[in-house]
């Protein structure tokens, strides 16, 4: 018997998530690991080598390890349930003229059920991963907080996993630093991990061309949204574009106009096909609407405003900011001026270290 148990860890081949299974089976876990296939890359008509967590080489290198380790691996097969689901979205979303954020759709809805559902039937108490980030439970609550290594927290990516999962998840990586990592790695002579680039590209974009893979996906798009207006904010027509879906909030580079100036993207009207320019300081709000809230440290946070620091992207270091719970739905009043607000992208409120909770962006504002 083990001294704690069976978890499942998900392992994608990489450093991050082959040294949360060498730790977890050092502190004595009976461990098994498992590598989801969350994308056949062939099927999408890029022109680039197979990369990242899907690839051949991705799942190879995590059975080495498991291999290596005496522990069994197995592969998850969920094409089929994250192709309805997360590219569905991501599609969907483009052709509403939002910005989606798949990755942190894929992890919450996708991946932990996938690897929960498993974890039943392999008699597995808890499932793990390498995400930088930290789980503790308090005011019967399980509370997401941010990794020690700041660079690395990836406590954003989480604010949607539910409270029934995170009570059986492990993040063993969320108290140690990429370099502790890398040192152990390097310590145990797993050079390649420690060799081995990481893949930031979504998965089943991975040549990152995804106004190619919107071509692909839709049939007839390029030709039903091409030739909508390029308007200033003062609603001046100073050109034609490829098509609504083809653009993103904060957009700069790749605009195929020239106005002398610098220009950026600052709103996308989906009805109309239009995209509006301006200048940098015409991206700034102060206020967002935020929808389908999962809430973390508390439970709900009517008629409770509570002051946080928000971020609005991933690598965004966050703004103070108010939130106001109205129903189903948060009113985010910034403290001072945001820019590149982008509806489709998750928001996540933080009090202290801690997640207090996440959801999508509606919609931005100008209060005055």
């Amino acid at each position: 018997m083990s001294k704690h148990g069976r978890i499942l860890v998900a392992m994608s081949g990489g450093i991050d998530s082959s040294l949360a299974a060498v730790l977890l089976h050092e502190q004595g876990y009976e461990v098994i690991g498992m590598t989801m296939k969350t994308w056949d890359y062939a099927s999408s008509g890029g022109n680039k080598k197979e990369t990242g967590c899907c690839s051949l080489d991705s799942i190879n290198d995590a059975r080495n390890i498991a291999v290596s380790l005496g522990f069994p691996h197995y592969i998850l097969d969920i094409r089929a349930e994250f192709g309805d689901y997360v590219i569905d979205h991501f599609t969907g979303e483009y052709l509403a003229g939002r910005t989606p954020n798949p990755c942190v759709l894929c992890n919450t809805h996708i991946k932990w059920d996938a690897l929960l559902r498993r974890a039943d039937k392999l008699d597995c108490e808890y499932i793990a991963t390498g995400h930088y980030a930290n789980i503790r439970q308090e005011n019967n609550r399980h509370i997401i907080s941010k990794g020690v290594d700041t660079w690395k927290d990836q406590s954003y990516v989480l604010w949607g996993v539910s409270q029934e999962s995170l009570s059986r998840t492990k993040l063993p990586l969320g108290h140690l630093k990429k370099t502790e990592i890398r040192e152990m790695a390097t310590k145990k002579g797993f050079f390649d991990l420690v060799n081995k680039s990481e893949s930031y590209e979504i998965c089943f974009v991975p040549d990152n061309d995804y106004r190619g893979f919107l071509k692909r996906r839709v049939e007839g798009l390029e030709e039903s949204v091409k030739g909508g207006n390029f308007v200033m904010q003062d609603g001046k027509v100073v050109g034609t574009h490829e098509g609504y879906p083809f653009y993103t909030i904060g957009q700069r580079k790749g605009l195929g106009i020239a106005l002398g100036k610098p220009v950026f993207v600052t709103e996308i009207r989906k009805e109309t096909n239009e995209v509006v320019l301006g200048e940098e300081k015409d991206l700034e709000r102060d206020g967002m609407m935020v929808g389908k809230l999962v809430m973390q440290k508390y439970e709900n946070l009517i008629d409770r405003p509570l002051e946080t620091v928000t971020k609005v992207r991933y690598k965004h270091e966050g703004t103070p900011a108010e939130i106001v719970q109205e129903g189903d739905k948060m009113k985010v009043i910034f403290h001072e001026p945001v820019s590149g607000i982008a509806p489709g992208q998750a928001a996540v409120f933080y009090e202290g270290d801690d997640v207090v909770g996440g959801g999508w962006i509606l919609k931005s504002f100008k209060q005055n």
